[in-house]
């Protein structure tokens, strides 16, 4: 009997043992989220936690370009800490509201990047008041072997509030106490005329 136990208990090891690898954590690729104004113009990362040895990577993104215009598309930090690079910032179409084909490479037989930082940022501006869902597709990711990562994506969204009304500028006290005087002043003179 105690031996059938040690056995069982070897055998639920050796079946743990096996399936770890099947638990291990994906890496997670997700666009960030944020709340703007009207008008203004900001930068959202397109980020990664989670990653081992990431040698390369492309994907396209997409946004609502009733909402959003994309300026500008600049290379994250994360890829260029693991060496030099070869970034390609795609394709920007701000009529249907997508930036297709922006990829990074490492170049050169060397380890990839590990970990979670910034791949990609992205420069937008908020034209008009509303919720703009932020999204990736035809994405891949690939170790320094040229392997395919794997990994899950998450949606990110921008949120467009009307910009804020400046209130009137204010008399500075100086000016108030200055006006006071001028008119007390004139009052005294009135004054001194009558008398």
């Amino acid at each position: 009997m105690r031996q059938s136990r040690i056995v069982s208990v070897v055998v639920v090891l050796a079946a743990a043992l096996l399936f770890v690898p099947l638990l291990t954590a994906q890496a997670v690729i997700s666009p960030g989220s944020t709340d703007v104004f009207v008008n203004q113009v900001f930068t959202l990362p397109v980020d990664i936690a989670g990653v081992s040895d990431l040698y390369a990577f492309q994907f396209d993104l997409a946004f609502d370009p009733t909402i959003l215009q994309l300026l500008s598309v600049f290379e994250g930090g994360f890829l260029p800490s693991a060496g030099s690079t070869i970034f390609i910032p795609g394709a920007i179409d701000n009529i249907g509201g997508t930036a297709t084909a922006t990829a990074d490479t490492l170049v050169g037989d060397i380890p990839g990047a590990s970990g979670d930082g910034d791949l990609v940022y992205f420069t937008f501006q908020a034209i008009d008041t509303g919720a703009s869902a932020v999204s990736l597709s035809n994405e891949f990711l690939l170790d320094s072997s040229f392997n395919f990562i794997p990994f899950t994506t998450v949606d990110g969204s921008v949120t467009v509030a009307p910009a804020p009304t400046p209130e009137p500028p204010g008399l500075s006290w100086i000016g108030c106490f200055a006006v006071a005087a001028m008119l007390l002043a004139r009052r005294w003179r009135r004054a001194r005329r009558r008398a």
